[in-house]
């Protein structure tokens, strides 16, 4: 309200926290109640934060993934068998088999084609956002009820920019997942829908995640005084 200093935050480890759990979010409001198979396309760093959050939402059975570079696969290995569950490494086409997908890649060129994605999916499209980027097919998009967090962001910058250009969808077309979340818009209507959550990241998803911490450094001691 006043514009007060209140604390000085890192925030490194929370800007991994706070993309980890938008994705979650729309997990939690979007995906079939009954889905089992979580997909993960993308194994750097974010993509250990994303799967330990999105496997909070749903009881999955099974992760599978794929990532450019084979080698960092076993970074999500590792997350999916800490949960207790199999992992396995599968080429794009077998994306087919999720019932949940997170992509999590810096990417200009779509890696997840429209047919890669199966009725009922929901995928989240989590990776930077800037203008050209681009992690899933135009057409994808087509075919799905797409939701974000900030619609100008996503239209312009984020993933919905191609589809929007290309005409395949409109500006009305990108729905608030807040609406979701406040019950102004049902979100799934049906069990074959595919949903996509584009996830821009706004400063005050920050805000939030830190005033949180602070909150909570102070009640536990640790927070230094100036």
């Amino acid at each position: 309200d006043t514009g007060m200093v209140r604390a000085m935050v890192g925030g490194n480890l929370l800007t991994a926290l706070r993309t980890a759990a938008a994705s979650s979010v729309s997990i939690k409001h979007l995906a079939r109640k009954d889905a089992k198979v979580m997909g993960m396309v993308g194994a750097g760093h974010q993509a250990t934060f994303q799967l330990r959050a999105a496997l909070e939402q749903r009881e999955f059975e099974k992760v599978i993934g794929w990532n450019y570079h084979p080698e960092m696969l076993p970074n999500i290995e590792k997350i999916a068998n800490e949960a207790g569950l199999p992992f396995e490494a599968v080429p794009l086409e077998r994306m087919t088999e999720a019932d949940v997908v997170i992509s999590i890649t810096s990417t200009f060129a779509p890696s997840i084609m429209a047919d890669h994605i199966a009725p009922g999916t929901h995928i989240a499209c989590m990776g930077t956002d800037t203008k050209g980027k681009q992690e899933v097919e135009a057409a994808l998009l087509a075919r799905a009820t797409v939701f974000t967090d900030e619609v100008a962001q996503s239209i312009s910058i984020g993933e919905a920019q191609h589809a929007v250009g290309a005409g395949m969808i409109e500006e009305s077309d990108v729905h608030q997942l807040g609406a979701v979340i406040n019950g102004t818009h049902k979100g799934r209507s049906s069990d074959a829908e595919i949903t996509l959550f584009d996830g821009t990241g706004v400063g005050l998803q920050d805000l939030a995640v830190a005033a949180s911490v602070v909150d909570l450094a102070v009640k536990n001691g640790v927070a230094i005084e100036v």
